[in-house]
């Protein structure tokens, strides 16, 4: 399991790379299928996916890192298995950054509001 952020800026590169792994719909349709159908190798996604095996493994790399995909090894299988907390850092990320717009918001609305008590 990857480790936690130390700062920010770490926490800002895990959700960069997080970012960038689900904004291709290939990837995310990887992710969905060891969401629910646990952890699979390479062949077995390309069996559940419209797939080849070579673009799959293509993709599961560059899942694992980002860190959204760890390895285990079970006899001479190599399992993919979901990691979430890379997804928890990239919600905090989103999370922080709309807490942040909330505040701007709200800070513009009492603007216009004063506004137009002033100038009815």
């Amino acid at each position: 399991m990857p480790p936690l952020p130390r700062n920010e800026d770490e926490a800002e590169a895990v959700a960069a790379a997080v970012f960038t792994a689900l904004a291709d719909s290939t990837r995310r349709r990887i992710l969905t299928e060891l969401a629910s159908g646990g952890p699979a190798t390479a062949t077995d996604l390309s069996h559940r996916l419209p797939i080849s095996r070579q673009a799959i493994t293509k993709h599961l790399t560059l899942l694992s890192d980002a860190g959204l995909v760890q390895t285990q090894s079970v006899g001479r299988r190599i399992l993919f298995q979901l990691q979430s907390r890379p997804m928890a850092v990239a919600q905090s990320f989103l999370s922080a950054l709309s807490r942040d717009w909330d505040t701007h918001l709200r800070a513009l609305q009492h603007h216009l509001d004063q506004q137009s008590k002033d100038n009815p």
